[in-house]
């Protein structure tokens, strides 16, 4: 059995199916059975249990051989650092006397030891526990996922805007979530076994290569905009983040754009196969559908 914790986002659910696919037993951890549905009715076992609830989760574990561990977000209106921390360790408490084979274990690239700098630190922390447990693992640590442009499709649709924290024409390392699970899922039936892997997309992209994906797909002229760095945490607590999460993923974007500027590039890379065009028509596609 496979069990997969944040398996109804975007990247555990494309794990999920690529195993259902592949004929294997899964075990979606969920918070509310609805949230899991559609992966019910593809063959997936549905167990409610929340994040915090670490005797629910360590129930649930024993009756897994491999483990994919996901750390869910935590709401931005909140201090998500220190929320983040407390599921963490719930995660990793949860994890011993599991009887585990193997780990899976969903990080980013550019984790690092720190304060303030969300999830870069958070997942590092994470990382740590894991290599301490005693389990036999693999780290996955993903580029900037692509899937962070889609809350600008709504802008896009009603103004024509893109906003980026980063330079228009800085590119960087971005990933496909769907590229993410099918990495997780090879890893998932130790297909290899690295501790540690890094992935990205097939090229580098910047805001500019997605503002064209998008005026692509829509059909219309795309505009980028730039928030200027002094304008970051404003901008964060005009979004609803408390006053804590706004300075952390301020810093955490500082941090991750010097490293992109700096071109800094991780051993043990994989190539996910979605380009960025390719992924800015599926979303625009899948709104289409869903608006239909």
């Amino acid at each position: 059995m496979h069990i997969i914790t944040g398996g109804t986002g975007r990247v555990g659910s494309a794990l999920a199916e690529q195993l259902l696919k592949m004929g294997e037993q899964v075990t979606i951890v969920t918070r509310s059975s609805e949230n899991g549905r559609e992966l019910a009715e593809r063959g997936a076992k549905l167990a409610v249990a929340d994040i915090y609830d670490t005797d629910a989760l360590h129930k649930i574990f024993k009756t897994g051989k491999t483990i994919f561990v996901l750390n869910p977000p935590a709401d931005p209106a909140t201090n998500t650092s220190a929320q983040e921390l407390k599921t963490v360790g719930s995660l990793l408490k949860a994890l011993e006397g599991s009887g585990a084979e193997h780990l899976v274990v969903e990080s980013t690239m550019g984790a690092q030891p720190g304060s303030d700098i969300g999830d870069l630190a958070v997942l590092y922390e994470l990382e740590e526990g894991i290599k301490r447990s005693g389990y036999s693992y693999s780290i996955i640590r993903p580029a900037y996922y692509m899937s962070n442009w889609d809350s600008a499709l709504q802008g896009i649709e009603s103004s024509g805007i893109l906003t980026t924290f980063y330079p228009a024409d800085l590119k960087f390392p971005m990933v496909a979530p769907g590229d993410i699970g099918k990495l997780a899922a090879s890893l998932m039936m130790k297909e290899e076994i690295p501790e540690l892997v890094n992935i990205q997309g097939p090229l580098l992209y910047s805001a500019d290569d997605v503002a064209a994906a998008f005026a692509k797909a829509l059909g219309k002229k795309v505009e980028v905009r730039i928030v200027p760095k002094q304008d970051w945490k404003q901008t964060f607590e005009s979004l609803g983040f408390s006053e804590e999460a706004a300075r952390s993923y301020a810093r955490m974007t500082a941090v991750s754009l010097d490293a992109f500027e700096r071109g800094d590039t991780p051993d043990n890379v994989i190539l996910g196969e979605t380009s960025i065009e390719k992924y800015v028509q599926m979303v625009v596609s899948n709104l289409a559908k869903s608006n239909f």
